[in-house]
């Protein structure tokens, strides 16, 4: 199956370009090689490569010559620095995928797996002792400056107690990114429908491994402690370190991508389905500073109560509906894929702006 990956240059990209190789695919990487996104220019992948920006109409129709399938990787990640960040997220985004489904649907190119975020879901699931399931409302700067880091019931005030989150939970997506990747995914779903298409979104929770990008506001949480690593400094953990998310190693991820693929090659089904890609075990951001710290030999993690307006308290994923779907399970456990992402090297730093 000819493969064209967008943003197949990337962290993630670049194993899946791997993982497609190793099952006998043929991928084509389309990539624009922005300076903030590579400020050293990465090393040519073993893939035909197309240097264009998947918001180039004319680029992009070139690219899905002879094309089965469409890996779409492409994307400007994580917070950002401020609000004045909010028209390059949507154009990179969802101006992106618009070009790059309308290019599919000229070219009939009827297969595609989008690159999701767990981000759509907002906070993760969570249970009241009195009401039972809830929604939180999002947390109170007030309350955060005075280290209540917990989400409380909105009708009594109870600590919630927090659970996986399948992928029929209802979107709240809280900061500009989130609201992207969720206009994303239905963007794909209207394509989809239009067409008859298959479409995919693997719902990403926090992908960590070889290759990640060092000292830069729009990594993972891992990176940054990685980086610190690095420096011969102390992994700066924000609020209370108890914050729950899902840990998955990007080789893990890169295969879901093969297996995502090789389902879309069969008849399409007219519609998108979600698919949340995580390891299923739960670990708090303190752990896996503290993973990293003792796995590179640095010094130990600092828990400084310091918050950044946006983020959630605790999302982690039921990841059932892959495994079961499509058989997909993840090989890298959190102990191993730690102690090699502390030795591994890291990708030079993106640029914010």
């Amino acid at each position: 199956m000819r493969v064209l990956v967008t943003g197949g240059a990337g962290f993630i990209g670049s194993h899946i370009v791997t993982a497609l190789l190793r099952a006998r695919h043929e991928p084509v990487v389309l990539d624009a090689l922005l300076p903030r996104v590579h400020p050293v220019a990465p090393d040519p992948p073993a893939a035909e490569f197309v240097r264009a920006d998947v918001r180039d109409p004319s680029a992009v129709r070139a690219a899905l010559t002879g094309v089965d399938a469409v890996c779409h990787q492409a994307a400007m990640v994580g917070l950002g620095q401020d609000f004045a960040d909010t028209p390059e997220y949507v154009s990179c985004n969802d101006l992106g995928t618009a070009v790059l489904l309308a290019a599919m649907a000229e070219t009939g190119v009827r297969r595609l797996v989008l690159a999701g975020s767990m981000v759509v879901y907002g906070e993760g699931r969570y249970e009241c002792p009195r009401h039972g399931l809830v929604r939180p409302d999002p947390r109170r700067p007030e309350d955060l400056a005075a280290g209540r880091f917990e989400p409380r019931c909105g009708r009594c005030g109870s600590e919630l107690v927090p659970g996986l989150v399948a992928e029929d939970a209802p979107a709240d997506p809280r900061n500009v990114y989130a609201a992207t990747k969720l206009a994303q995914e239905h963007l794909a779903a209207a394509w989809a429908r239009t067409v008859a298409g298959t479409a995919v979104s693997l719902r990403y929770h926090n992908v960590y491994g070889p290759g990640m990008p060092r000292d830069t506001p729009y990594a993972g949480v891992a990176s940054f402690f990685r980086s610190a690593l690095a420096r011969g400094e102390a992994p700066r953990v924000f609020e209370d370190g108890r914050q729950r998310r899902d840990f998955v190693h990007v080789r893990d991820v890169a295969r879901a991508n093969v297996r995502a693929l090789e389902a879309a090659s069969g008849p399409p089904t007219g519609g998108l389905v979600p698919y949340n890609a995580g390891s299923g075990e739960p670990r708090t951001i303190g752990e896996t500073a503290e993973a990293l710290a003792v796995a590179y030999g640095g010094p130990a993690p600092v828990v400084t109560g310091e918050f950044r307006l946006g983020d959630v308290r605790h999302i982690t994923a039921d990841s059932a509906r892959l495994r079961r779907d499509l058989g997909w399970r993840p090989e890298v456990g959190f102990t191993e894929g730690m102690a090699e992402f502390a030795r591994a090297g890291q990708r030079a730093p993106a640029v914010a702006g």
